[in-house]
């Protein structure tokens, strides 16, 4: 029987999301009790972004909460995790090896004060409520494009022979222009982003990389991503999952516009 981690990609939708999208709640549950329990999760979220690859290295990362103008209720929201410094020191090891940091002229860094940004903490505290698992992050390169973070993803994954859940932590749509505050959970979401989100599960799970790395001339792909960093960490997920197949998950849309997708990426010869 295998013991290799497997790969988890979440759409972790608005900051609200543990208020207002119940259905991703309880994907995120759901996901949390399938999976083995790590040893450690690293996390890659939209909502950090550095010139080189940075690596969080607190003992006791804080609760980050990066947003204005939601319920009062959310900013009391802690998430106490510990931290994974030797993880860290891991990660920064994996990158350094592979040469692809010195092929972009960047070079691993450390961040000892970054804590967990919502990205993280918000669908964490539904896969694991006890904040009993260490946690530590690994930045996004600002600038590189989809093939370089599928390539850190690849240098990456090591880690999942020692016990280490790797999460992508972002979205698969991600347009504000596409999105409808009065929309309600269960109702219809935006044709343009449903049938965007609908290429991805297709693309993903025909394996085609060439078309997800190309993804910004695909029907809505560019408008699905205004900026990049949201859809990002699927692609260090992908380059983290080798040839595996994922299986996915279908919340409802937050706001009409927002897909709530995730996926997992498991060895065949892994338990379910």
């Amino acid at each position: 029987m295998s013991k290799r981690m497997p790969v988890v990609f979440v759409s972790h939708g608005a900051p609200d999301a543990l208020l207002s999208s119940p259905d991703a709640v309880a994907c995120w549950r759901k996901i949390g009790l399938s999976v083995p329990e790590p040893k450690a999760v690293l996390v890659v979220s939209a909502h950090w972004e550095a010139f080189q690859p940075t690596v969080s290295r607190s003992d006791a990362p804080e609760t980050i909460h990066d947003f204005s103008g939601f319920a009062p209720e959310l900013y009391r929201m802690q998430y106490r995790a510990p931290g994974a410094p030797a993880l860290a020191e891991r990660v920064v090891s994996l990158l350094s090896a592979t040469g692809l940091t010195a092929g972009l002229h960047i070079d691993p860094a450390m961040d000892s004060r970054r804590g967990l940004d919502h990205g993280a903490w918000v669908p964490l505290s539904a896969m694991y409520p006890q904040a009993d698992v260490p946690v530590m992050q690994l930045s996004l390169v600002r600038n590189a494009d989809p093939a370089t973070h599928f390539e850190l993803g690849r240098a990456l994954a090591p880690l999942r022979e020692e016990g280490v859940l790797i999460v992508g932590s972002g979205a698969i749509t991600h347009n504000f222009g596409w999105l409808d505050r009065r929309a309600q959970a269960g109702d219809a979401p935006l044709p343009k982003a449903e049938a965007f989100t609908d290429w991805v599960a297709g693309r993903l799970a025909a394996q085609d990389m060439s078309a997800l790395l190309a993804y910004r001339t695909a029907p809505h792909g560019a408008e699905a991503h205004p900026s990049e960093e949201h859809f990002l960490p699927l692609f260090v997920a992908l380059g983290a999952a080798g040839n595996e197949t994922p299986a996915r998950y279908r919340p409802s849309f937050a706001y009409g516009g927002l897909a709530m997708d995730a996926y997992i990426w498991r060895d065949a010869a892994a338990p379910h």
